[in-house]
């Protein structure tokens, strides 16, 4: 049992970090079950994005999910599923003025950039000049 008062603090933290954890992983067995007991479309997409939402939490690591997505296409490729795309619904979302906002963000930028730069240059000062050098080389000779 510990006695100081942060390890305390850290062993709360890790009975609710690992009843977190213990949730994630019987949601993603849940859907990989009924992915597997019913291989559709709609199944298949919401055992991915249990693998998705686990290693972006850090529970597993970004390869593993995508092993095991890969394998889930497979067993929907055997079942003759064919998986639902995002893209067409990403697409019929307007974007224009989410370009404008980054256009806009691009300009302040420079700006504000710009202006550290000329700060820097003003503030150094100028190069000494290599011709001094040659003449005195010159008058020896």
């Amino acid at each position: 049992m510990p006695i100081i008062k942060s390890a305390k603090k850290a062993a709360r933290q890790a009975v609710k970090r690992t009843a977190h954890n213990n949730q994630i992983k019987k949601s993603i067995k849940a859907a990989l079950k009924a992915f597997k007991a019913k291989p559709t479309a709609e199944n298949l997409s919401k055992a991915q994005s249990e693998y998705d939402k686990a290693a972006k939490k850090g529970l597993i690591k970004k390869n593993t999910a995508s092993r095991r997505k890969a394998g889930l296409v497979k067993i929907a490729k055997a079942a003759n599923v064919k998986p639902a795309t995002a893209k067409k619904a990403a697409k019929s979302v307007e974007k224009a003025p989410v370009a404008k906002k980054a256009v806009a963000k691009k300009t302040t930028t420079t700006k504000a950039t710009a202006k550290k730069t000329t700060a820097k240059t003003a503030a150094k000062k100028p190069a000494a000049k290599k011709t001094t050098a040659k003449k005195t080389t010159a008058k020896k000779a």
